[in-house]
């Protein structure tokens, strides 16, 4: 289920058997390397929509979770701590960030949900066949960690 009125219809319905949030992390910049930020980010999105697709009626994908790359982990932290806690109270087992930004990594400890990182992959100029089995290969990845943490 997406951040939709159509989904959302649909969860006020069915939501005990939506027990987990999928959230993008998306960082914004407009300074130095903003291009490889901006792919990173497509990347993510173009992930997280195929992954909802595949898990429709068991996962929600919530609207991405952006902060700026100037802002520090311990603000970034707070705040996805405070969208966990809201998501929680509201009936959310299981929480999952999903990005391509390496800094997640250092600060995953102090996460209240799971983290997934991928390896941000520039589709922009790829063949669209291939660009197509590398988002199948990337979900497939993420559909089997969601399995694993269900279980």
């Amino acid at each position: 289920m997406k951040w939709t009125v159509k989904d959302v219809e649909v969860y006020l319905q069915e939501k005990e058997y939506v027990d987990t949030a999928v959230i993008p992390l998306i960082p914004l910049t407009l300074e130095k390397n903003v291009k490889s930020i901006v792919s990173m980010g497509e990347f993510v999105q173009i992930i997280v929509n195929e992954l909802e697709r595949q898990f429709k009626g068991r996962v929600f994908l919530f609207p991405p979770f952006t902060y700026f790359t100037s802002e520090n982990m311990e603000e970034k932290t707070k705040r996805i701590a405070d969208w966990t806690d809201e998501l929680i109270a509201n009936g959310m087992k299981h929480i999952f960030y999903v990005t391509s930004d390496t800094e997640w990594k250092a600060g995953e400890a102090n996460l209240p949900g799971t983290l997934l990182w991928l390896p941000s992959i520039p589709l922009e100029h790829m063949d669209e066949k291939y660009k197509q089995q590398i988002v199948t290969d990337q979900t497939s990845q993420l559909m089997n960690l969601l399995i694993a943490k269900w279980s």
